[in-house]
């Protein structure tokens, strides 16, 4: 395998992404999302508490507290800071936070989500194309463009047609960023915390939307 020509440094942001090889759907319903964002939190920790497909068998309040105990962890190897899933391809921005994480990190999640997609539709081969493309955000500006062009993507792809409709997108943090999730798995204070409020941020997002949209068409 090639070397990365971007280094994923410890400490640093990267924007995240991946598509399914020949642009073929990688999510087709709303089970394969919700595997997929399991994968994303469970994932976080180097250490899982045990193998993923014992924890999916755990009762709903069992799997509910082995994800808390994950995201509120100081140990992980990445920090989930947004994300947004479309139906061929995926955005993440993240924090690697141990040496390696963002590599292992994605490897564990994708290899898992593409031998459940692969026996579910009894298919064969690679899912995703290639290895993801990193890009590191290198100033608080580049982070909150990027954010708002993360969550600003299932309408500039017209996946949903209004903005009311994306304020409620369920594969995006974009909802919980507006608190219109009760779960919370993003470490949200390095965007929000340059807003006075959370409507300002909001703002902040939905202003560019027609014009990001226009970019996209």
């Amino acid at each position: 395998m090639p070397l990365r020509r971007i280094p994923l440094v410890t400490g640093e942001y990267y924007h995240l992404l991946n598509r399914g090889t020949g642009g073929i759907p990688i999510f087709q319903n709303k089970r394969d999302y919700e595997r997929f964002v399991l994968s994303l939190i469970f994932y976080q920790t180097p250490s899982p508490p045990m193998r993923f497909a014992v924890f999916l068998i755990q009762s709903i309040q069992k799997r509910k507290e082995i994800l808390r105990s994950i995201i509120t962890s100081s140990q992980n190897q990445v920090e989930i800071i947004a994300y947004c899933l479309l139906p061929n391809h995926f955005h993440l921005l993240l924090k690697q936070t141990k040496e390696g994480g963002i590599e292992t990190f994605l490897r564990w999640a994708t290899n898992s989500y593409s031998r459940y997609f692969n026996t579910k539709y009894q298919r064969r081969g690679t899912l995703f194309e290639g290895r993801f493309k990193a890009i590191r955000v290198e100033t608080d500006e580049q982070m909150l463009h990027l954010s708002r062009y993360i969550h600003l993507n299932p309408y500039s792809s017209y996946i949903v047609k209004t903005l009311n409709q994306l304020e409620t997108y369920p594969y995006s943090s974009l909802p919980e960023y507006l608190q219109r999730k009760s779960e919370e798995i993003c470490h949200k204070e390095i965007i929000l915390s340059q807003f006075k409020t959370i409507e300002d941020y909001k703002n902040f997002v939905f202003n560019q939307a027609d014009y990001q949209r226009k970019l996209e068409r």
